[in-house]
C-alpha cells in the first residue's frame, strides 16, 4: 500500500482556547487501503480517501517546531472519556505549542488505533470482561495497533517542515517520521497524571507496546 497523492484541502483562522491557529485540512488517496489495514481483511479496499488536520500556530520554520500526531478518539477527546489519557495528552499538546509560541498538531482520523469506533466499543465491552486493549483487538481480529504514520509525514513535508520536536511516547511514531526523512531533534514526553481509570491501560502501553510513558 502506498500514497498516490496527498492534497491540501482548505485553510482558515482557528482561535482556540489555547491561542491562535491556522487549521490546515489534507487528504491522502491510497492505493490498496488505507494505512495498516492489512490488519483486517474487512478494512481492505481497492482506493481510499485518508483525512487529517493540522492546526499551526506561530513561525514553524525558525527552528524545529513541537509536533504532535494525535489520533481520533471520539471517546476521549470531545466525550470525556477516562478509559484512556487521550484528552489528557491533547490538551498538553496544545498548551506544550501555545508556551512556545510555534508548533503543529495533527489531528489522524484514525479512531481506536485504526479499527475504528465502533470495533473500539466491542473491544470495549471485552476489556470489561477482563482483557486489556491489545487482547481485546486481537480477539476481535486486528493487531494491537493497526496505525501507520505515513500521511502524518507527507503532510509535515507539505508545510515545509523537515525536524520537529516530536511529543510522544511511542517509539512507533519517531521511527516513522524519521524513516520518511523528517529528522525528530527531540522526543518530548507526553506524559500526563494516571487516573485509577486508565492506569491498567498505560500500564499495556509500556509492557506490551513498548510505550515510554513513566508509570
Amino acid at each position: 500500500m502506498a500514497f498516490l497523492s496527498v492534497r491540501k484541502i482548505a485553510e482558515a483562522d482557528f482561535p482556540s482556547r489555547w491561542g491562535h491557529f491556522r487549521i490546515h485540512g489534507f487528504t491522502g488517496l491510497w492505493d490498496g487501503g488505507p494505512g495498516n489495514a492489512g490488519c483486517d481483511e474487512s478494512l481492505t479496499r481497492q482506493r481510499s480517501l485518508e483525512e487529517m488536520v493540522a492546526l499551526v500556530m506561530g513561525d514553524i520554520h525558525a527552528q524545529p517546531p513541537i509536533v504532535r500526531i494525535h489520533s481520533q478518539c471520539l471517546t476521549g477527546d470531545a466525550l470525556g472519556s477516562l478509559r484512556c489519557d487521550c484528552r489528557l495528552q491533547l490538551e498538553l499538546a496544545l498548551r506544550a505549542i501555545a508556551e512556545a509560541g510555534a508548533g503543529i498538531l495533527l489531528y489522524e482520523m484514525q479512531e481506536g488505533r485504526g479499527i475504528g469506533l465502533m470495533p473500539k466499543l466491542q473491544a470495549y465491552a471485552l476489556q470489561d470482561e477482563g482483557m486489556d486493549t491489545v487482547q481485546a483487538n486481537e480477539h476481535l481480529g486486528f493487531k494491537a495497533d493497526c496505525r501507520e504514520f505515513e500521511l502524518p509525514a507527507k503532510v509535515l513535508k507539505l508545510l515545509g517542515v523537515a525536524q520537529v520536536r516530536l511529543m510522544t511516547n511511542n517509539p512507533s511514531k519517531v521511527a516513522a517520521l524519521e524513516s520518511a526523512g523528517i529528522r525528530v531533534v527531540e522526543r518530548v514526553p507526553a506524559n500526563v497524571e494516571s487516573l485509577e481509570t486508565f492506569e491498567k491501560y498505560l500500564q499495556i502501553k509500556r509492557e506490551k507496546m513498548g510505550h515510554l510513558s513513566e508509570p
